[in-house]
């Protein structure tokens, strides 16, 4: 039961489509983030608690639906395999940051004032 002492917020979760196609959300950035750190895709989705086959899936979908590849894979062997995020992708992960960053702000800036939740006053 809401008290006076109730205090409301909006809060976003954003993502980047194009075409009508997820290209970046929250954890695509994470994950583009953690490749960068770990070069490896299965590294990154080890730090995320994510199956391989899951991130892998991931960063299929971010470079198909972007049309520029984001992360660049090559294959094991005896020097074993890895992952680089592209310059698209780096600059993907800037442009996503500062957008949240710009609406986070925005939205922090937009308090609910009132309990939208409350019975209207009666007019009498």
């Amino acid at each position: 039961m809401p008290t006076d002492k109730s205090r409301w917020g909006l809060k976003t979760r954003i993502w980047v489509e194009r075409d009508g196609r997820k290209v970046l959300g929250p954890g695509r950035v994470e994950l583009l983030e953690h490749i960068t750190r770990e070069q490896s895709i299965s590294a990154a989705a080890k730090k995320m608690q994510m199956s391989y086959r899951r991130a892998w899936t991931l960063v299929q979908d971010m470079n198909e639906a972007a049309g520029v590849a984001l992360v660049e894979s090559s294959t094991g062997g005896t020097g074993g395999g890895g992952a680089i995020v592209t310059p698209h992708g780096h600059e993907a992960i800037r442009l996503y940051r500062a957008l949240a960053a710009q609406i986070a702000q925005t939205v922090a800036g937009a308090p609910l004032s009132v309990d939208p939740l409350a019975a209207p006053a009666a007019s009498g």
